[in-house]
């Protein structure tokens, strides 16, 4: 079995997920659906029909973040909250700080990556999107 999360977003999410994969790289995997493509949704006004109606960002075959726009004229309402994040585990300390800084700019950090109690450096953050974010990459032994 695979989780894989998935993200929804009000009218941002072609923009959210083209910030995530400069960060984590990737590729779009069948590409970037729109809502102009379903066929009879010509009530939609001209903006909504540009809003994603899916998206994956497919990182590796075990990692892909899934994502798409609310539907306002559909009584859709986007609510953020502090009820899921995305936690990475990268493979190497670089590698996180890495991630931990391209992906918090703009966002507000709550813990910033450093090493931690538990063996390992860890960070969280709420990213320019509001979505919450952790990276913790485990030290191996020798690793400070």
């Amino acid at each position: 079995m695979k989780i894989h999360p998935y993200l929804n977003f009000d009218g941002q999410a072609e923009e959210a997920m083209s910030f995530y994969k400069s960060i984590l790289g990737g590729d779009f995997d069948g590409g970037i659906n729109y809502f102009s493509e379903i066929p009879g949704m010509d009530q939609f006004t001209e903006k909504e029909k540009k809003r994603v109606i899916y998206v994956t960002l497919k990182i590796s075959e075990e990692v892909k973040i899934m994502a798409s726009d609310n539907m306002p004229s559909l009584s859709h309402k986007l609510d953020v909250g502090n009820h899921n994040y995305i936690s990475l585990m990268p493979d190497s300390k670089e590698q996180g700080k890495r991630f931990f800084d391209g992906l918090s700019e703009g966002g507000e950090v709550e813990m910033p990556y450093e090493k931690v109690f538990w063996g390992s450096y860890f960070g969280s953050f709420k990213d320019k999107y509001g979505n919450g974010w952790m990276v913790n990459y485990n030290l191996k032994e020798g690793e400070e």
